[in-house]
């Protein structure tokens, strides 16, 4: 669409992804802006031609929402989406409002209003496995138990579309995978963060896979996590609610006032090096980014969390007889967090079992310089 000297593409690739490229031409450097461009626009027109289906999500209006902007209402009903492209939704024409188009994003909805909002879906990318190495635990014919490495996207994604932990996967397993998730997630049941390593669980199979993620829903499967955290945590058991960022869709924000989804974490003190610690943290639900979040609101973020620690690091560097233990934990390279533990009821097999990960070399050299000083 050009409107005069502005030009504006927009495209779902994926139900997760809204991009948006916008060109001002000013006087400096205004052909090799033309050039760049030129070039992001051919890349999602290919993207583009792929697009053969549209969802639609209907959303009727309770008397909680009304006199509540649109594009926030759509926002929190369609986590997967920012205000920004909730807004370009709306403008694009994308949203109906009982049966009519709605173009301001601005309008306060009122009870008994009907949405309709529809978006256009990519055919998912068919990926192919890549020779990346696992460190397999278990395997059977129905579901395969690893541990994950750290810095290994789980699955495939903007910004990650190959070396991930699902191209490992189709490599070693070749097409005996679940295909419950679609193309990009096959046999991922859970999943952890980039820079979180340790056990998980894959299903081979669409029966499998039914199984365990009903067991993850149930919260009947048993997850344990360690951790390296500034400042000493005492046990307890943090009960809360977690939902997304208001204002940075990329994080979570935790809260005691029943916003979002319910979360609960056991924190169980290891061993404290006076001004950091070793903590082992049992789930009793699994939200994004829950350990992170609630580590960090009794005061004690995990090592090398630039997310949601950052702003607390140097608080603990201030006393100079410490500063070089202080130096270590501030350099360490991604978040000390790994998932030692993984217990569940086999779906073919009918038994519990039970499947543990020693901590990575990183973790455990911190921990052991830590000690030394």
């Amino acid at each position: 669409m050009c409107i005069r000297d502005r030009l504006v593409i927009s495209s779902f690739v994926n139900p997760s992804v809204f991009e948006i490229f916008e060109y001002r031409p000013y006087k400096r450097n205004a052909k090799q802006i033309k050039i760049n461009i030129a070039k992001k626009i051919t890349v999602n027109f290919k993207k583009l031609l792929v697009m053969n289906e549209t969802y639609t999500h209907k959303l009727n209006i309770n008397k909680e929402l009304s006199s509540v902007r649109l594009d926030k209402v759509l926002t929190k009903k369609l986590e997967k989406y920012s205000r920004m492209q909730i807004k370009m939704l709306i403008k694009n024409g994308n949203v109906k409002l009982n049966n009519n188009i709605i173009l301001d994003p601005s309008y306060l909805v009122r009870e008994n209003d009907k949405f309709e909002v529809s978006i256009i879906q990519a055919n998912e990318i068919k990926y192919k496995g890549e020779d990346i190495a696992l460190q397999i635990i278990y395997e059977d014919k129905d579901l395969l138990v690893i541990n994950k490495q750290a810095g290994i996207v789980t699955h495939p994604a903007p910004g990650n579309e190959t070396g991930t932990l699902v191209q490992a996967l189709l490599h070693h397993a070749k097409n005996d995978l679940s295909d419950i998730n679609g193309n990009n997630r096959p046999g991922i049941v859970h999943r952890l963060d980039k820079n979180t390593s340790g056990v998980m669980v894959i299903a081979k199979n669409n029966l499998t896979h039914i199984n365990l993620a009903d067991q993850f829903k149930l919260h009947t499967i048993t997850r344990k996590y360690q951790a390296i955290t500034w400042g000493v945590p005492i046990n307890q058991t943090i009960e809360g609610y977690i939902e997304r960022h208001k204002i940075n869709r990329k994080k979570m924000s935790f809260n005691k006032e029943e916003k979002g989804k319910f979360s609960k974490t056991t924190i169980k003190l290891i061993k404290s090096f006076q001004n950091a610690s070793l903590v082992e943290c049992t789930l009793d639900t699994g939200r994004t980014h829950q350990i992170r979040l609630h580590l960090t609101s009794v005061d004690a973020p995990i090592v090398g969390d630039a997310v949601y620690g950052k702003n607390r690091v140097s608080k603990y560097g201030l006393d100079k007889k410490n500063f070089n233990k202080f130096l270590m934990l501030k350099n360490f390279q991604r978040q000390a967090l790994h998932a030692t533990h993984l217990g569940f009821f086999h779906p073919i097999l009918k038994k519990n079992m039970e499947f543990n990960a020693k901590l990575p070399d990183d973790m455990a050299n911190l921990i052991d310089l830590l000690l030394k000083h």
